[in-house]
């Protein structure tokens, strides 16, 4: 695959290969090579958040927390991405989903979908 809609998926894929490196491996520098530094996070635990730093400070706890991400479908299109997933966390499995923005090679808006209540309950911080 070439051109920008390639360039879209090496970003997204990159983004979970660090999401999934580990808590002893986690790298904040490589995850914010792929986060515009204005990123606009919405999810249904941080709520609405701009800044790719206070991103890479919350998502080092689902780090921590993941033992395992089963990928379901990705899905890019040119400026956007879609994925669907598992995590399985301590307690067992949570289904999440996300949705992608990305410019030039980054992801500058993001939009998780995942039930906090059960995330929480499995062992996720």
């Amino acid at each position: 695959m070439t051109g920008a809609l390639g360039a879209e998926r090496t970003t997204i894929e990159t983004y979970y290969e660090i999401l999934q490196s580990g808590a002893d491996r986690f790298d904040a520098e490589q995850l914010r090579a792929v986060l515009a530094p204005e990123l606009v996070f919405e999810g249904p635990i941080a709520g609405h958040r701009v800044g790719a730093e206070p991103f890479c400070k919350g998502v080092v706890g689902f780090v921590a927390a993941l033992r395992h991400l089963e990928m379901h479908q990705l899905l890019t299109t040119p400026g956007h991405a879609a994925a669907l997933y598992d995590a399985e966390l301590p307690g067992g499995i949570c289904r999440f989903a996300e949705f992608f923005e990305l410019d030039t090679g980054v992801i500058t808006g993001l939009r998780l979908v995942f039930d906090p209540k059960r995330y929480i309950e499995l062992g996720g911080h």
